[in-house]
């Protein structure tokens, strides 16, 4: 799985800061997939090289699934209303759950025709070498972009812009494996071209299958990693007054965090005192963390806390 952003606090950049970033790295990666579609599975149909059709359908989808994020990353942006008072985080999750479904059927396709042309050696034609030179361009391209996508996610600290550079990384794999492929079909084994098609075929079924069974995970109120809550309960336990934290609840909601906590004050205060205490203590949480919400809920210190008896 891709990793995801080094440091968990962006006190830097704004939500629009980060979505214009996303719109423009995106564009971007719109560009380049437009052209690699166009010339691979034109060069491939020319050259008769199946695994350069393949690399081809694949910078297709990579191409609908940039649309996919455009549109995810423009809903996303909405203010909270009635209807959805944590605002429409969720059409990233959602757009990532559509990526996953569609990289799936189109490896899965790309599988079903490799293997009907391994069950027919005799019909595999031979490939021209200009099939060679358009899968080492692809190869170049792929990598560059995914370079570039990488920078910007890691600028702006977006988890959603790292899987879709680390997407990028996986088109350059696939690039590379079908070069190998023509090269052995150049070298005379016919065999190889369909062999690298049908690998980058289990390649984006294997990745469709991560994107969408992430997505629906996250769909389903995931918590974030134990490294990002235990960074949320220092920052609580560092407020002014805090004397203890605990129950620390949190959901994913697109590539922002809804959190719960429960925070310890001193007995003696009165009900304002904690309140202040508790305001303190959100604002510091959705300043330093991608944290949307904080809902506290203030326990007497050194006291029973009963909140899960039954009633």
């Amino acid at each position: 799985m891709p990793p995801t952003p080094d440091d968990t606090e962006d006190t830097e950049h704004s939500p629009a800061e980060r979505a214009a970033a996303a719109s423009r790295s995106t564009w971007v990666s719109v560009a380049v997939n437009l052209v690699l579609t166009s010339v691979q599975i034109t060069a491939g149909l020319l050259t008769k090289s199946q695994g350069l059709v393949a690399d081809g359908v694949h910078s297709l989808s990579d191409l609908i699934a940039d649309f996919v994020v455009l549109l995810a990353n423009h809903h996303s942006q909405k203010d909270a209303d009635e209807d959805h008072p944590y605002g429409h985080h969720r059409y990233e999750t959602a757009a990532s759950l559509v990526l996953g479904l569609l990289l799936l059927g189109v490896g899965a396709g790309m599988l079903w025709s490799s293997i009907t042309k391994l069950e027919q050696p005799e019909t595999i034609a031979q490939v021209h070498m200009a099939a060679l030179w358009v899968a080492l361009g692809a190869l170049t391209a792929k990598e560059l972009l995914f370079r570039y996508m990488l920078a910007v996610a890691k600028r702006v600290k977006s988890s959603m812009l790292v899987a879709n550079a680390w997407h990028a990384r996986s088109d350059a794999a696939s690039s590379l494996v079908v070069g190998i492929g023509i090269i052995g079909n150049l070298a005379g084994y016919p065999i190889l071209d369909p062999i690298a098609a049908a690998i980058v075929g289990f390649m984006v079924s294997k990745m469709g299958w991560e994107f969408g069974w992430d997505a629906l995970h996250d769909l389903m109120d995931r918590a974030v990693d134990e490294e990002e809550v235990e960074a949320i309960r220092r920052t609580l336990a560092d407020t002014p007054g805090i004397q203890g934290v605990h129950d620390i609840r949190t959901r994913k909601m697109g590539d922002m965090v809804v959190a719960d906590a429960h925070i310890e004050v001193d007995a003696s205060l009165s009900v304002e005192a904690g309140h202040e205490i508790a305001v303190e203590a959100r604002r510091r949480v959705m300043q330093r963390h991608r944290v949307l919400n904080l809902m506290t809920h203030v326990d007497p210190w050194r006291r029973p806390d009963r909140d899960h008896d039954r009633a």
